[in-house]
């Protein structure tokens, strides 16, 4: 089984917990982290068995140009395109594509909305079947670091995604 990581990640934290949920995901699946800049990103989602995107939380949601800019002038890299832009260019799923979303977002209670929720709906709307409830990992401030321990609950949030991947699987068979 092959899966894709791809990620939007502004200050690393979320790249970050891209490889941790890769890493998470084992030895009964190959998996990859790309960049939503990466042109092979695109190609390589149209083949994974397992779609998994995670995206830095700007503005209650997944980030724009301008939470983007805001972002390059606290010392991230400017980039064009992000989550928002690489879904709204993906290609609808065949019949039994599997995906999954989660999201980082400043470690305070309450905040409203969330880019991995805001994913998992455009995923849903591309056709994948979405195996998990989208997952949240916090970082201390805008520009990190992580929480500590959320490098390891991403690496467990991959050892589910798997474990429903397995059952799923089960059920159909």
């Amino acid at each position: 089984m092959d899966a894709l990581v791809v990620v939007e990640s502004m200050f690393g934290n979320t790249r970050r917990i891209a490889e941790a949920v890769a890493l998470g995901l084992g030895d009964r699946v190959h998996a990859r982290v790309l960049e939503v800049g990466d042109p092979e990103a695109a190609r390589a989602a149209a083949v994974a068995d397992l779609l998994v995107v995670g995206g830095p939380t700007h503005a209650f949601g997944m980030s724009r140009p301008a939470t983007r800019r805001s972002a390059a002038e606290q010392g991230a890299p400017a980039v064009e395109v992000g989550l928002r832009e690489w879904l709204a260019d993906l290609a609808p799923a065949g019949p039994g594509r599997t995906a999954a979303a989660f999201d980082t977002r400043a470690d305070r209670p309450r905040l409203p909305g969330s880019a991995a929720s805001a994913a998992a709906r455009r995923l849903r709307r591309s056709g994948y079947a979405v195996v998990a409830r989208p997952a949240s990992f916090r970082v201390t401030g805008t520009t990190g670091p992580l929480v500590a321990g959320e490098e390891e609950r991403a690496r467990v949030w991959g050892v589910n995604l798997v474990a429903r991947l397995v059952l799923r699987a089960a059920d159909r068979g």
